[in-house]
């Protein structure tokens, strides 16, 4: 039987199908690439199936969509404990035992990470408008995400969590110092073991990927990044303009914005729903960066 190759997930599934069964992204529908490259991903159709193993989850709802899971028995997901929307009695949780200290944090609250066993059924759901990405991913494979993106995935998918290494400090005195982490101070990493397993996340806004070529460099904003391939490259990058006739130092004052340079190869995702740094101290230390005065 001929294969259909899912230009969002990248993985081959049935061509008769209405939607990708993997991701959920429909298959009749022309791709929107801008100029510069960019896909916009479409949502996921309301009520949307997506199969895992020998369970499967529907996507329910449009503005904040809704994962709802029939979990068979030899099958469970894990998730953070904020995003649980309901479950049924028999549907088995506990807390999932991870890797050395778990000390993640939102808002200033602890994130606790739980398990759900079948059989039985559960609902997630994140507390803002966005959509749901479905990433299918084969043995092997690994993610790059940035923090608190993720809603739930497969057991089999193992986790990780690392610092970004993307950051800078400012204040001129040293009771001033502040630290600060345009894309968050921890990454998530996602891989696939054993066989093949369904990471979802939850994207505020429009989700947009492009697929960069080898020594190909991006500039985004830095809390815009959704996802990337663990083989693209990324680090600080600030622009430094001589605006308004002003001196070079009142320019590195506060003139100046702040980005994430990435390098390919690999896949990136971007949401369209971000928060740019405002700040207007002046930068006394930064991790390794690139830099453009003009």
């Amino acid at each position: 039987m001929n294969t259909y190759i899912c230009r969002y997930c990248r993985q081959p599934s049935d061509p008769g199908a209405p939607t990708c069964p993997l991701c959920g992204a429909p298959v009749d529908i022309r791709s929107s690439v801008s100029d510069s490259g960019w896909v916009a991903q479409p949502p996921i159709r309301d009520m949307a199936r997506l199969q895992f193993g020998q369970s499967h989850v529907q996507i329910e709802g449009t503005t904040v969509p809704t994962a709802e899971f029939t979990l068979a028995p030899e099958d469970w997901i894990y998730f953070s404990h904020h995003v649980l929307l309901w479950t049924e009695p028999h549907t088995r949780l506990a807390n999932m035992p991870m890797k050395g200290a778990w000390n993640r944090r939102m808002a200033g609250m602890p994130l606790v990470m739980v398990e759900g066993r079948g059989p039985g059924h559960l609902a997630l759901s994140d507390s803002h408008a966005g959509e749901v990405v479905a990433l299918p991913m084969q043995h092997s494979q690994q993610i790059w995400v940035r923090e608190h993106r993720f809603l739930c995935a497969t057991g089999n998918i193992k986790y990780d969590w690392h610092p970004t290494d993307v950051w800078y400090e400012t204040g001129q005195d040293s009771d001033d110092r502040e630290m600060h982490y345009p894309m968050g101070q921890f990454g998530d990493t996602f891989g696939a073991h054993g066989a093949p397993g369904l990471l979802l996340l939850h994207a505020p806004g429009n989700v947009f990927i492009r697929d960069l070529q080898p020594g190909q460099t991006l500039l985004i904003q830095p809390s815009s990044l959704l996802y990337r391939d663990v083989s693209v490259r990324m680090a600080l990058h600030l622009e430094y303009p001589r605006s308004m006739g002003f001196a070079f130092w009142r320019s590195s004052w506060s003139y100046r914005s702040i980005w994430v340079r990435l390098w390919g190869p690999g896949r990136v995702a971007v949401q369209s729903v971000y928060q740019p740094p405002e700040d207007t101290e002046v930068i006394v230390n930064h991790s390794y960066a690139t830099t453009h005065h003009w």
